[in-house]
């Protein structure tokens, strides 16, 4: 059982119950889309990691996962797809009209591996 810390006050021994308190963090996009999830759907879980001071960590790691995840996907869907460089010399609007069709996709694939599970 955990030892539980206590504080004097005024000669009497009153019981430290906050939470572990985390530092404040910037958090990116899907880190925001994974909390509002988790608060939504997953609220035992959500609370789970804010009260073991896990949350944060959660939410960062998930951020910094799908960033790559989508990165990853992006670049393997432009290689089969064949959008490459000189593509974009030749056709610009074209480029870019694939590569947000891809990027939009490899978004989708990772919300549904990784944030919304």
């Amino acid at each position: 059982m955990n030892e539980i810390a206590y504080t004097m006050v005024n000669g009497y021994r009153i019981p430290n119950l906050l939470p572990h308190q985390e530092p404040e963090v910037q958090l990116g996009k899907y880190a925001l889309l994974r909390r509002r999830f988790l608060m939504q759907h997953r609220p035992i879980t959500f609370t789970n990691l804010l009260t073991s001071g896990k949350l944060n960590p959660h939410l960062m790691e998930i951020d910094r996962t799908a960033r790559t995840r989508i990165a990853e996907i992006t670049e393997q869907m432009a290689k089969a797809e064949g959008v490459t460089e000189e593509l974009k010399a030749q056709d610009e609007m074209k480029w870019v009209g694939l590569m947000n069709n891809i990027k939009n996709a490899a978004e989708e694939t990772v919300l549904n591996e990784l944030i919304y599970v």
